[in-house]
């Protein structure tokens, strides 16, 4: 399989460059970035389908890596040509920028805006922005007019090359046709094991729950709107994978997941259906590990997502499908936006006080806020020994049992 990457090249920029050219410098490298975050889910369906599971969670592992290996690369670039035209800030206590680098800034997030117009990915472009240019700039010099504080570029009704999920309409095909193509079409190169055994399955298994769910009247068990919706990419994470997607009949959703696992034969077999909302809330909790899945456009995923389970912020959904970046820079804007509208203080959190961390808490907000105490009571523990643990569980199977962090 040839690396997409391979084709995007962060080029050198010019001794006395122009606001465009970083602008373009910086997009370049966030489309090698997202390249290869699509390069890691397109391996990890060979690696499905070969039941090569240490190599999905290695990939898994890696894949975290990979969006500051690329803010550090660019940066070096950026900074490089900046310091060559004397627009790079000098030192770090200049209170702030001179008039012509503020106005360069400007130029710089002005002109990438409009680079980002048809872009399908913008929303994950703007935070690739605020972190090269943060890290360029030292935090002397944060100003909101230079990142993305607020999106710039929309994200609803995105184009894509193929549509997001696809769509089945089981009064026409018939049930059980409609839950086979559906299963088929992810292309999966390993045989079932018994797939007309697990499609009656999962048929019986739909209509049972229709039976619950809504008054019989005879020939309206499916109504004229009844379609199953399924998202295009399967959702790989350690031993299973996924196929997502939201069952429609008389207006209502009934979302679910259907699990794919590996016989001891190497065949394929439906593991479980999901169809609770609480079974789906765990399947994508901040207790899990990142779900590994090709997207073109992930904004339409998150709409589709969220679509299933409403009371699940955005922010949780951008974590789960590996673009935990992005789900740190929603989470930072609703924190903002809470903010300017509540009046209530941080408080130290109740309970006892741990060695390491002080923990705090804002009553009206459902996150705590957890700092490196200056002096750490543990012995012989530093705080970058601190943050290398918090990565080790960032990286880890977490399995339900340890939460992520943003």
């Amino acid at each position: 399989m040839s690396h997409p990457a391979d084709h995007i090249t962060v080029k050198p920029v010019p001794p006395s460059p122009a606001a465009e050219q970083i602008a373009q410098t910086i997009l370049d490298g966030f489309n090698r970035h997202y390249a290869l975050f699509r390069y890691s889910a397109q391996r990890a369906k060979v690696l499905f389908e070969s039941a090569r599971w240490h190599g999905i969670q290695q990939l898994a592992r890696e894949r975290i890596e990979y969006y500051d290996q690329r803010v550090r690369e660019c940066t070096a670039i950026v900074s490089q040509a900046l310091r060559n035209s004397q627009l790079q800030p000098q030192g770090n206590v200049a209170a702030q920028l001179s008039k012509a680098q503020q106005h360069f800034w400007q130029q710089v997030k002005s002109d990438y805006v409009r680079l980002l117009n048809g872009h399908p990915q913008p929303e994950c472009a703007e935070t690739f922005f605020n972190s090269v240019s943060c890290r360029v700039l030292h935090r002397t010099y944060f100003n909101n007019d230079f990142i993305f504080v607020r999106p710039a570029i929309a994200t609803e009704y995105i184009g894509s090359h193929r549509p997001a999920y696809r769509v089945y309409y089981p009064r026409r095909q018939g049930l059980i046709p409609a839950l086979r193509q559906l299963l088929a079409d992810f292309g999966l190169a390993a045989p079932f094991a018994d797939l007309p055994a697990d499609v009656r399955l999962l048929a019986r298994r739909a209509i049972h729950l229709l039976r619950q769910r809504l008054p019989y009247e005879p020939g309206r068990r499916l109504g004229p709107d009844c379609q199953i919706q399924v998202l295009n990419s399967l959702f790989f994470r350690n031993q299973g994978a996924y196929a997502v997607g939201r069952f429609i009949n008389h207006g209502t959703i009934y979302p679910f997941a259907i699990a794919l696992t590996h016989t001891q034969s190497g065949h394929i077999e439906i593991d479980a259906l999901l169809d609770e909302a609480d079974d789906l809330s765990t399947l994508f909790s901040f207790t899990r590990a990142y779900f590994l899945v090709d997207m073109e456009i992930p904004s339409a995923y998150v709409h589709f997502l969220q679509s299933l389970l409403p009371r699940k912020p955005k922010a949780e959904f951008y974590n789960a499908i590996g673009l935990q970046k992005q789900g740190k820079t929603l989470f930072y804007r609703d924190f903002l936006h809470h903010l300017h509208h509540s009046s209530d203080f941080f408080q130290k959190a109740d309970g006892i006080e741990g060695m390491v961390m002080v923990v705090f808490t804002l009553p009206s907000y459902p996150y705590v806020f957890k700092m490196i105490r200056d002096h750490i009571r543990k012995k012989n523990m530093t705080p970058e020994q601190v943050k290398y643990r918090y990565q080790m569980v960032k990286k880890h199977d977490r399995a339900g049992r340890m939460a992520d962090t943003w």
